[in-house]
């Protein structure tokens, strides 16, 4: 493309011009293979990373199609050593081959073999093998499956897990398809997942990930567990079931705090599964008490290091991920993509909209000025009581009733990280607050009226993240959160995107103040966002009075 929009360097980095009348074609384009790293107004950054290319060659890119859609969209010539480089890591994966042999059972065989030599020599990797059987293969033992995928990828040879899955126990699970159907990107998220065996669908909060595993549990006709991120969502998760498909409520178990139910469809909470005695993970066992034929993980960017570590050892059961973003702050995106399986299905925020499957967004930055007093109090403090300070800051209570009246005929969710300060704006706003140590009881009493219009204004911690159905949440305000948290970002524009009645856009108000750490992580906070598309308006907050 003459003039393209896209800078294409050595270092691996991708510029591309967001005003340049090809930069939407373009962000779509590389999507599958490069991620965002900074997203200021212009030009936005990219990264070509080992990880990054070998997802999109699991997904079934080769590395030519990379190199085409590079050289395409490059302004200047590419570097050579580059588009060498590209072709050179993609060929990495699969060298090495998980599968099994008709003689042996568990096997890896390498496709090449000279790797098998030099990842034998790793210290790491040959205690996870058994025995020799000739130059290419070598035995595994079927608990090692996961450790050594993880392994391997650290050594930068990702395995290709071709060993297949076991069936597990038989459930019939039939689809409710006279009251509903479908949609498109649903059906084909499910399938991608399915020909792949295991692995990760990305797709937009409030898009119908749930669906997509209900489709997975009619392919697989077998029991299943499904991991969610709290009770709240444990009961959608059940109440989506039962109205999607023909399982009754007595086929379907809630393992929580509150109830200890083992079904064919057994839904369980990640806080009860990692909660901890005397050194030991009792509640683990629920991975073993059915032969499993299906494991869906809710949010799998949320996945604890125990779940981790479990999901090594259950490497032969057939696993979904679902999740709205890949991104993980803590770094284990490689476990993920080793342990749970490769992304198989990743749909763009805007495609998804342009569908009508989610509401357009207007995101807006509302910038404000810590007072004088409070600026020399902030500058004194601690570095670790600075973001406490400037997140906090009075004024925010004030831009939040500014932006509350001013949307009088929407619900509005404001949200926040600190309980002193979400009490402060529940009572100015006269509105009930949904924190931690809400009971389940009062939280689904709560939403249940803010879902009915009797409540308008409802203030939530970051309990309301993940997994909170609330359709007509019109205006999200956010006046605090988890440091720089892109995923945060993303689950939080999320809880606004259902498709309006009316078909009108959602609102999302991210209130910053200006010359602090909170203006720092709200820029690394959007990243993931800017990579979908979404751009913010930055307004003063005098602009909103």
């Amino acid at each position: 493309m003459a003039g393209g929009p896209l800078i294409v360097q050595s270092d691996k980095t991708l510029l591309l011009e967001v005003d340049h009348d090809g930069a939407a074609e373009c962000r779509k384009a590389i999507a599958p293979f490069a991620e965002l790293e900074r997203a200021p107004e212009h030009v936005h950054t990219y990264r070509l990373t080992p990880l990054g290319l070998w997802n999109a060659r699991a997904a079934g890119h080769d590395a030519e199609q990379v190199i085409d859609t590079l050289l395409r969209y490059s302004r200047y010539p590419v570097p050579h050593a580059l588009l060498v480089d590209v072709a050179e890591t993609m060929a990495r994966y699969g060298r090495l081959q998980i599968a099994n042999h008709p003689v042996h059972g568990l096997v890896l065989q390498a496709i090449d073999a000279p790797v098998l030599e030099e990842v034998l020599r790793s210290r790491k990797v040959a205690p996870l093998l058994g025995a020799r059987i000739d130059d290419t293969t070598v035995l595994v033992h079927p608990s090692e499956r996961g450790h050594l995928k993880q392994a391997l990828v650290k050594l930068g040879w990702p395995a290709e897990d071709v060993a297949g899955y076991v069936d597990g126990e038989r459930h019939a699970i039939g689809l409710a398809a006279d009251s509903w159907q479908p949609r498109p990107y649903q059906v084909e998220a499910s399938e991608g997942f399915w020909h792949g065996g295991s692995g990760v669908v990305v797709l937009p909060c409030g898009s119908g990930k749930t669906i997509v595993g209900a489709l997975a549990m009619a392919l697989a006709q077998a029991t299943t567990l499904i991991l969610v991120t709290n009770t709240v969502a444990a009961r959608q998760w059940r109440d989506e079931l039962l109205r999607r498909t023909t399982l009754t409520p007595d086929e379907i178990g809630e393992y929580s705090g509150a109830r200890k139910e083992i079904r064919p469809v057994t839904i369980a909470t990640y806080q009860v599964m990692t909660t901890k005695r005397k050194g030991i993970y009792p509640h683990l066992e629920v991975f073993d008490s059915r032969d499993w034929g299906l494991i869906i993980y809710d949010e799998v960017h949320l996945l604890p290091a125990p779940i981790f570590r479990f999901t090594a050892d259950i490497q032969s059961r057939r696993r979904l991920g679902l999740t709205a973003t890949l991104v993980r702050e803590d770094g284990r995106e490689s476990d993920v993509f080793s342990l749970i399986g490769p992304k198989r299905y990743d749909a763009p925020w805007k495609d998804i909209e342009a569908q009508g499957y989610i509401a357009p967004a207007d995101c807006v930055e509302v910038r404000i000025t810590l007072p004088e007093a409070d600026r020399m109090t902030y500058a004194m403090a601690e570095p670790e009581d600075r973001y406490r300070l400037a997140a906090c800051a009075p004024e925010k209570i004030r831009v939040t009733e500014e932006i509350v009246s001013r949307h009088a005929d929407d619900q509005v969710l404001v949200i926040g990280q600190y309980l002193d300060q979400l009490a402060e704006l529940g009572e100015h706003l006269h509105a009930p607050v949904i924190t931690g140590e809400t009971s389940v009881r009062e939280r689904e009493r709560l939403f249940e009226s803010f879902r009915t219009g009797e409540t308008r204004v409802l203030v939530v911690s970051k309990v309301a993240n993940f997994s909170v159905d609330l359709p007509e949440a019109g205006v999200a305000i956010q006046v605090s959160g988890t440091f720089g948290s892109r995923q945060e970002e993303a689950q939080r524009l999320g809880r606004v995107l259902r498709p309006k009645g009316d078909g009108r856009a959602a609102h999302f108000y991210s209130i910053v103040t200006r010359d602090t750490v909170d203006a720092d992580f709200a820029q690394h906070r959007q990243r993931f966002l800017a990579e979908q598309g979404y751009a913010y308006r930055i307004v003063d907050a005098t602009d909103v009075a």
